[in-house]
């Protein structure tokens, strides 16, 4: 069997050197190594080290409560120097450390960062155009998200007369990895967890960089009791293994453990329970996103106003005419929200992320649904920082950048308050600030870009729809009881162009009921 490599939390802990950079993986709590970061954490309060180390995570990690996610290492002044992650919205100290620029910080889109670990695995550089013309190009901000964050990691190189990002090479010196299940070699499964995660790109990442894997598992078991089908990470990289107690394994935030979370076993859903939620400003908004669906589509939807979208089309009766995907690697089923984030129940297929990623840079999306920060008036949309606030791009860039129709959806401002009264919209409060700005404050979405890739792109709002055209925005469609220059173009830092065309949205979606989202999608065949 060679070395015992079952550890302690202490052990491992002292593992980590000063100036490491350290890997987890986690979307939002599910798959997160709490274990082993509590330990180090607790070392570094007791010891002082590590100290100025590197944390490098890919998807939203943490559920916005202090104490959870990132935090405990972030939130220790003097123990991380430096962030690299695709999203930090989630972990509230750490989005402190990046808006008061008291740490490095380098935000890059999630997928990138799977498919840059399985790069630096087999020792290959990442070049993608995912990310040009957006903050993270080098001619731009070059993913550096504060003041004190100098080195340049990102490179424009040119291949074959088109331009691409060269991603950078980084020498990974341990990846915190978590399974359910290890067998006395190393072997790790993930049979009780919601999803794969990176964890073999990560981990293989680590250890061809002379770096070394530690795994958190629920369960030590004996050689021979796996499926080798259902090993993940192969007991051959991992060099430790530690187990981890009930209260820092949970599997997602919500619970400890429910199988139908990690689709072992097949869910009844509750096929009555589709009540439907009240007419607003934001269902009007996500019915008017839903008439982009069409049949047999691969969709993926965005957090917030863009999550409507599913429960739009369970209203009208549609959900089974699309297959939904979720950024962690699952297809279909039902996703989840709240505190089981990033798991679902019923899913037909789940894949490691960077290959799910893979995917989606290659354009197997048909639709995506996505949110609005703030847009200017070339079609830049910026859903990643903002004054007070970052988020991250998350999926966001990936996602945006390599899918032919794109929705965009959200409220025209900041603050506005209006509902709907006899099939129109009445405006009770103009709002606190625009969200259509003159310039936005960081490009998480080019309209540069996407107009040279002829991508179909569209803007929802409650007042009226927006579409990309020929990198700026043109109103093509107003809601009914609305004032053009009243409620649209003086509550925007800019004057859209306004089509010649302008008709009214569909004056269905206004009603209580609807029931013609069907038809609509049927009529496209």
């Amino acid at each position: 069997m060679g070395k015992n490599k079952v550890i302690s939390q202490e052990q491992a802990a002292a593992l980590i050197k000063d100036g490491d950079l350290v890997t987890a993986q986690s979307i939002g709590m599910a798959g997160y190594p709490m274990h082993l970061v509590k330990g180090i954490q607790k070392r570094f309060k007791e010891q002082g080290h590590p100290r100025d180390i590197t944390f490098m995570w890919s998807c939203g990690l943490g559920n916005w409560t202090d104490g959870q996610g990132a935090d405990p290492l972030v939130g220790e002044d003097g123990l991380v120097k430096r962030i690299i992650t695709g999203y930090v919205g989630a972990s509230p100290a750490a989005v402190k450390r990046v808006v008061e620029n008291t740490i490095e910080a380098y935000l890059l889109p999630q997928g990138a960062i799977t498919q840059l670990y399985r790069s630096i695995a087999g020792h290959k550089p990442l070049v993608s155009q995912v990310g040009l013309k957006t903050f993270v190009d080098p001619r731009l901000d070059g993913a550096k998200s504060t003041i004190i964050t100098k080195e340049e990691l990102m490179e424009v190189v040119k291949i074959d007369d088109k331009e691409y990002l060269r991603y950078p090479n980084l020498k990974m010196n341990v990846s915190l990895i978590r399974g359910s299940y290890a067998d006395e070699n190393g072997n790790i499964s993930i049979r009780e967890e919601v999803s794969h995660l990176e964890l073999l790109e990560a981990a293989s990442a680590a250890k061809n960089s002379g770096g070394i894997v530690i795994a958190q598992v629920a369960h030590l078991v004996k050689n021979g009791t796996l499926d080798p089908k259902e090993v993940v990470v192969p007991g051959g990289i991992v060099d430790y293994v530690v187990v981890a107690p009930a209260e820092d394994h949970k599997q997602t935030q919500g619970v400890v453990y429910d199988p139908g979370l990690s689709n072992q076993v097949k869910v009844v859903m509750n096929e009555d329970n589709t009540t439907p939620f009240p007419l607003s400003a934001k269902k009007i908004i996500a019915r008017r996103a839903a008439m982009e669906l069409k049949n047999n589509i691969v969709l993926n939807v965005g957090v917030g106003t863009p999550d409507l979208v599913p429960l739009i089309a369970q209203e009208e009766g549609v959900d089974d005419t699309y297959m939904s995907t979720i950024e962690n690697g699952i297809w279909g089923g039902n996703p989840v929200s709240g505190l089981d984030f990033g798991a679902a129940y019923n899913a037909e297929s789940i894949i490691s992320m960077a290959n799910h990623f893979d995917l989606y840079d290659g354009g197997v999306l048909d639709l995506t649904v996505l949110g609005i920060g703030e847009v200017d008036e070339k079609g830049n949309n910026n859903v990643s920082m903002f004054s007070d606030q970052v988020a991250g791009p998350g999926g966001f860039i990936n996602i945006s950048q390599n899918t032919q129709n794109i929705v965009f959806v959200g409220t025209l401002t900041v603050g506005g308050k209006s509902h709907i009264e006899d099939g129109k919209v009445v405006i009770d409060k103009q709002g606190k600030a625009p969200k259509f700005v003159k310039q936005v404050k960081q490009v998480t979405f080019s309209g540069e870009f996407a107009t040279d890739k002829k991508q179909n792109v569209i803007y929802v709002t409650e007042r009226g729809v927006f579409e990309l055209h020929d990198n700026h925005l043109r109103l093509i469609e107003i809601a009914p009881g609305i004032d053009l220059q009243k409620d649209i173009i003086d509550q925007m830092e800019f004057e859209p162009e306004v089509s010649a065309d302008l008709h009214e949205m569909n004056p269905d979606i206004f009603q209580e009921k609807w029931g013609k989202l069907a038809d609509i999608i049927n009529a496209k065949d």
